[in-house]
């Protein structure tokens, strides 16, 4: 077992996106980054690209058997973890290749079919907690430790109950409420560890340009990795923190819930 004076993170859904430029910047800074991707392979040629302390590691979270075996391996090797970053998501179950706007029609909440919901929800809800609960233990374990999870401003009630709100239409009872669940289960979880070594924290990114909407949000990957990467570097960030780009959130990058 290595000494917890090394910083330990893991990225979820780390092989390309915003999660692999956020495994970059944490190996830059001095991080050994467990690199998760649920094709080994993919995440060994990300690891690589990113040198330095990367490690890539299989990791399916909709998985019991891989979540199980992420989790020995890393208390085997450290048997802590400094920081974990939720990143892996869906955005439909349906039909691949549809544009964005195709999927968004397709997931109203008067028609979305309940089965293709229930996927979308395994993995951006219930299997993201499943993940942060197996390591919860070895984050306990850490002087100090945080959870980064990579949530969507698309899951602000607040923001969407305002007709003013442009992106208003794109809150769907699928992907968007997802968020919406996902951002109220961990704020649970914030209040519950707040006495703890551990924060959490949650972190959009913006209407980034990813395979979650077929490429076409606004932003650059690079761009829509800034603020996730600056939650998952900065260590003194409350607890509890919902923060997005400078470009539509309040004060200090704060979001409304």
């Amino acid at each position: 077992m290595q000494t917890n004076e090394k910083k330990v993170a893991l990225v979820s859904g780390a092989n390309t996106g915003v999660g692999f430029q956020i495994a970059k910047a944490l190996a830059e800074n001095d991080y050994i980054v467990y690199v998760g991707s649920r094709d080994l392979q993919k995440g060994e040629a990300a690891a690589r690209e990113i040198g330095g302390k990367a490690k890539a590691i299989q990791l399916d979270i909709t998985d019991s058997n891989s979540i199980n075996t992420a989790v020995n391996a890393i208390e085997t090797e450290f048997g802590y973890l400094t920081l974990l970053v939720n990143n892996a998501a869906i955005s439909h179950a349906g039909k691949s290749g549809r544009t964005m706007e195709e999927v968004l029609g397709a997931q109203r909440a008067s028609i979305a079919p309940i089965n293709e919901l229930k996927t979308v929800w395994e993995t951006n809800v219930f299997a993201t907690l499943a993940i942060t609960q197996s390591l919860l233990p070895l984050l306990k374990k850490a002087p100090a430790a945080r959870i980064v999870t990579v949530s969507s401003a698309l899951g602000s009630l607040q923001i969407n109950s305002n007709p003013e709100n442009p992106y208003r239409s794109a809150f769907d009872a699928v992907y968007g409420a997802s968020k919406t669940a996902l951002n109220g289960i961990f704020l649970s979880l914030a209040i519950e560890l707040e006495n703890t070594n551990v924060k959490v924290h949650l972190v959009s990114p913006g209407f980034t340009a990813t395979a979650l909407n077929n490429f076409q949000g606004t932003d650059t990957v690079e761009e829509g990795s800034i603020e996730p990467i600056r939650v998952a570097l900065v260590e003194d960030l409350p607890t509890g923190s919902f923060t997005g780009p400078a470009n539509f959130s309040g004060p200090n990058n704060f979001l409304p819930w």
